[in-house]
């Protein structure tokens, strides 16, 4: 892959009366027809942020909210000229990884990070317990020794982490979110999100922090409900805030009070999970006193529009 050559806003700067617009978090992710998480979650919860997403599809699930059955990878060179367009055209402020799908497109993301060094990588590591567990692991094989060496910040739940990055934990407690982080310090990862960390009392407990340091925490009740694609929403929503210039604590705990709002205002649009709702700040407010229904939000959200007068 040739290294690219980044446009200046001095190259678009044809019609200065064009405001320059959010920044762009180029992401790479998997399509997800349920909208739950992947791409679905990625556009939404960047949008909703304040940023402008550049997603590049990896891939796609067959699933529905319950459950994942099945992926459908794209080619590497695929993922490959969908970033290599994008990256030459448009100025981007951060990079966010979720499912990459293959060792290969890891690969090509890998050489995304190393032809654009300033950009930080935001790169979140779902479970894979779907999945066939030698191509999972030849998958996290992959993403450990390409990727996690270009991260900046690792994001992932702790069960999930614990497993792939401490496989051989033999302690008679749980490793802690430093423990994880130092584990993904060695790997070349300079910050490391645990979240999902069991506490008393229905809490759990969401960590950011270095090899040799924590930074911030964040305690929440546990909701009842079982989520789909909280953790894609939270990693979109940091990259997107650190993508406007937040400093990375200040974004990882506007990122969680995103999340816990989004989780608040979830909904079941099917048979199985639930849902995040990453625009709930857009739904219509009910006067004091009284209640939208659903039937009542969705009229409200229909707007009178003209027809075109394009001519064929």
């Amino acid at each position: 892959m040739t290294t690219p050559t980044p446009p200046t806003p001095e190259d678009a700067a044809g019609d200065e009366s064009i405001d320059a617009g959010p920044p762009c978090v180029i992401c790479f992710n998997a399509g997800d027809p349920s909208g739950a998480a992947g791409l679905a979650a990625d556009v939404s919860a960047i949008v909703s942020v304040g940023a402008h997403p550049l997603p590049v599809t990896c891939g796609a699930y067959a699933r529905d909210t319950a459950d994942i059955f099945d992926h459908f990878p794209f080619d590497d060179e695929a993922v490959a000229e969908q970033a290599r367009g994008i990256l030459e055209d448009v100025p981007v402020q951060v990079i966010k990884v979720g499912f990459a799908g293959t060792p290969e497109a890891v690969g090509v993301i890998a050489g995304v990070a190393t032809d654009y060094t300033d950009l930080p990588v935001i790169a979140y590591m779902p479970s894979l317990s779907w999945w066939d567990e030698s191509q999972a692991d030849l998958y996290l094989d992959a993403f450990r020794e390409l990727l996690l060496p270009q991260t900046t910040v690792l994001v992932g739940n702790h069960s999930t982490l614990w497993r792939w990055l401490l496989p051989d934990w033999s302690g008679e407690r749980s490793p802690t979110a430093r423990d994880i982080a130092k584990a993904a310090g060695d790997a070349g990862v300079s910050y490391t999100v645990v979240t999902g960390i069991p506490l008393p009392d229905q809490f759990i407990d969401n960590v950011l922090c270095t090899p040799v340091a924590v930074l911030a925490s964040q305690r929440f009740e546990r909701f009842e409900a079982v989520f789909s694609g909280a953790g894609d929403t939270l990693s979109a929503a940091l990259a997107a805030l650190v993508a406007n210039g937040a400093d990375l604590t200040s974004a990882f705990t506007e990122a969680l009070e995103y999340l816990d709002q989004s989780l608040d205002a979830g909904f079941r649009p099917g048979m199985g999970h639930v849902v995040p709702d990453r625009l709930f700040w857009a739904q219509p407010e009910a006067a004091e006193g009284e209640s939208v229904t659903p039937e009542e939000a969705q009229a409200l959200q229909v707007f009178d529009m003209p027809a075109h007068d394009t001519k064929h």
